[in-house]
């Protein structure tokens, strides 16, 4: 389960997060008060909520009121050092799932949360996450940084994991975090038996509360280990766990690239507005027809578009037949910084065109939903 933690307390933060993360949930933690729970949805999109340092108060239970009410999916369990049976009772009332003493004793807050997970699994019926597939038309066209930092933005609201499936010369954790994985694709390929939604997790390397990557391996040998039928496997888990699961496709067409493909949702080729490229696309949009995809599943990512170059966007749509192009600017500098320093370009330039565009991107593939109406909204529907 993906939960986030607020709390004053440092020492309560870092005892809660042991006892949760032994029981393989994401665990975000966040020091600070009862205040910060709105920005700690937005930024990191629980499913569970738990807010340690209530005091005994009734009306601090109306900032709880307001968020539950707008985010009736997230679970929301507050811990505080003192309980009359007014606030127990006034707790419930404004959507709280249990309320329990501060600090909280771990078996006490395994119970809990593990209550919690059965209610929640009994009453979602989870939809499975969406596929999309990134590759380059030719090397250097900035797929690995349109997939890494699309799913940067995507994480914001939603959970997603990146597979590096360029296993000869995968990166691509490198382009949003300087962390070294101590698993790889490689060796969930090699233990495939028992793979489930706790080796996932713990094989991919957490880059945000949000955004897990599962690296290429370092090893080329390694790469031929990785099969058509582990990637059936892999996706049978990740789909059920991940809201979004991003695969980074290297320049290969293989037995491999071609099953991520078959799955995907979306497949976004990335190129540039150059010749070469255009020649390389165009051979992958035959290939794409003779495997049957449809029209609307194949968008082609036009990275570095700017007005003034010899080849426009118009005349891209020309020479492609009409295919679906969305333009990505050039980020200039900012994009070679954020590469070398290993930090999202959300990180480094939010303001930036690139920066916007992507967010765009992010959100056209997942649209915010319409927030929950608010009390006196209810109100009004049941007049």
């Amino acid at each position: 389960m993906k939960i986030s933690i607020i709390s004053p307390n440092p020492g309560h933060l870092q005892d809660m997060r042991k006892v949760l993360e032994a029981r393989s949930h994401v665990v975000s933690p966040f020091e600070g008060g009862k205040s910060r729970m709105q920005w700690v949805v937005e930024r990191s999109a629980p499913e569970l909520l738990l807010v340690d340092g209530m005091c005994c108060d009734p009306h601090e239970l109306a900032m709880v009121e307001q968020l539950t009410m707008r985010h009736p999916a997230i679970s929301v369990v507050l811990m505080c050092a003192m309980q009359t049976p007014e606030f127990l009772i006034l707790a419930m009332r404004s959507g709280v799932r249990e309320v329990l003493p501060s600090p909280p004793d771990p078996a006490a807050l395994e119970a809990a949360v593990e209550r919690i997970a059965l209610k929640m699994a009994g009453t979602q019926a989870r939809e499975p996450g969406q596929v999309v597939a990134f590759m380059p038309c030719k090397g250097g066209s900035g797929a690995t940084f349109l997939a890494t930092n699309i799913g940067h933005q995507l994480s914001m609201r939603r959970s997603v994991l990146l597979i590096d499936l360029n296993l000869q010369f995968g990166d691509a954790l490198s382009y949003v975090c300087d962390l070294r994985p101590t698993c790889t694709v490689a060796d969930v390929a090699r233990d495939i038996g028992r793979l489930d939604a706790s080796l996932l997790a713990a094989s991919a390397v957490t880059v945000a509360p949000g955004l897990s990557i599962l690296a290429a391996p370092e090893d080329l040998s390694r790469a031929l280990e990785v099969k058509a039928e582990h990637i059936d496997a892999i996706l049978q888990v990740a789909v059920a766990q991940y809201d979004f699961v991003l695969f980074d496709l290297g320049l290969r067409i293989d037995p491999l690239a071609i099953r991520v493909m078959d799955r995907a949702d979306r497949i976004f080729p990335v190129l540039q507005p150059s010749l070469p490229h255009i020649r390389n696309v165009t051979r992958l949009m035959q290939m794409f027809k003779s495997l049957g995809y449809p029209a609307g599943k194949v968008e082609l990512l036009v990275n570095r578009s700017a007005g003034g170059t010899e080849i426009g966007l118009s005349d891209m749509r020309r020479s492609l037949g009409g295919a679906t192009l969305v333009s990505v600017p050039d980020g200039g500098k900012d994009v070679d910084a954020s590469i070398n320093r290993g930090v999202p370009i959300a990180e480094m330039s939010r303001g930036s065109a690139l920066s916007k565009r992507l967010v765009e991107i992010a959100q056209a593939l997942s649209p915010r939903q319409k927030e929950a109406p608010g009390f006196i909204g209810r109100l009004f529907r049941r007049a």
